[in-house]
């Protein structure tokens, strides 16, 4: 009869990609996750995974089995920490999903669930909104800090962290064409002036890309990068302009800030995880989360 064991492997293969990275991770050796694989298969009577030369990819019957599998997994980690609960001792694992770009203090309740509990350990998984809400709903993630649409909140479980717009940046050296009194522009002049974008999968490329839909506005992308550090530096040298939340784009005083008079991009951040009642770990680190 399978063990929880078992499934901690074949969860860490199909999460790993490979039988040598889910051995790295469950400090075992290859041998050793290879025969726990084989040995789960032969007792389903069906492979859970297709092998190739470099990497393995799940069976229709292994994606049904990883799926269960973590359920299985988080609800004997649900007991634990329920059990230390009561002892006045709280441990457990909080998986924490987040979007580059997206931080909204997560550091500081981090810092304090660590004070309070540092029996939890917090692993931070940062990757694009739909990866993360897959993450949730398979399990993969307890919960995440994101910037979401309604649209993409089915589903799940929310609450609202904050809120802001977004303001263009630019070198003080450049004069914005259609900068009014107070520093507002129009987006029609942005939309002008070379841009600095985020990759596709950023949360500010998203709120971004749908303020100029709504306005009916077409740009061209002079720069895509993948780092708020790069880009501020490419405004800073005047090769672009970038349009950034006013929470980040408050970290480069020497940049001049435009705020945008219609259509202004805006985004939320929220907190979100799985419907139900969280886990004794997760339920902590909400609580720090404001």
């Amino acid at each position: 009869m399978m063990d929880l064991r078992q499934m901690e492997v074949v969860v860490a293969v199909a999460e790993a990609g490979t039988f040598t990275a889910a051995a790295r991770r469950l400090h075992v050796v290859q041998s050793a996750v290879s025969g726990t694989v084989k040995s789960l298969e032969r007792e389903l009577g069906t492979p859970l995974f297709d092998r190739t030369t470099h990497r393995v990819a799940l069976t229709p019957a292994g994606e049904a089995f990883v799926t269960a599998a973590r359920t299985a997994l988080r609800a004997a980690e649900m007991v634990q920490e329920a059990v230390s609960e009561v002892r006045g001792q709280l441990r457990g694992r909080v998986t924490v999903g987040t979007m580059q770009g997206v931080w909204a203090g997560l550091h500081h309740a981090l810092a304090a669930l660590r004070s309070e509990h540092p029996g939890v350990a917090v692993q931070l998984r940062q990757a694009a909104v739909a990866d993360i809400r897959q993450a949730l709903r398979d399990g993969s993630v307890d919960l995440a800090v994101v910037a979401l649409d309604r649209q993409q909140q089915r589903g799940l479980t929310t609450r609202l962290l904050s809120q802001e717009e977004m303001v263009l940046l630019a070198a003080p050296s450049r004069i914005v064409s259609g900068a009014m009194a107070g520093g507002g522009v129009e987006l029609d002049d942005i939309a002008r002036l070379p841009l600095v974008d985020f990759s596709p999968g950023w949360a500010i490329r998203y709120a971004v890309d749908r303020s100029f839909r709504a306005a009916g506005l077409d740009r061209a992308t002079t720069f895509e990068v993948n780092d708020i550090v790069a880009a501020a530096e490419l405004v800073r040298n005047d090769l672009g302009v970038c349009i950034m939340p006013l929470s980040i784009a408050d970290r480069f005083p020497d940049l001049s800030q435009y705020h945008v008079r219609r259509h202004a991009p805006r985004w939320k951040i929220m907190v979100v995880r799985p419907p139900g009642d969280p886990s004794p770990a997760v339920a902590a680190l909400l609580r720090h989360l404001a």
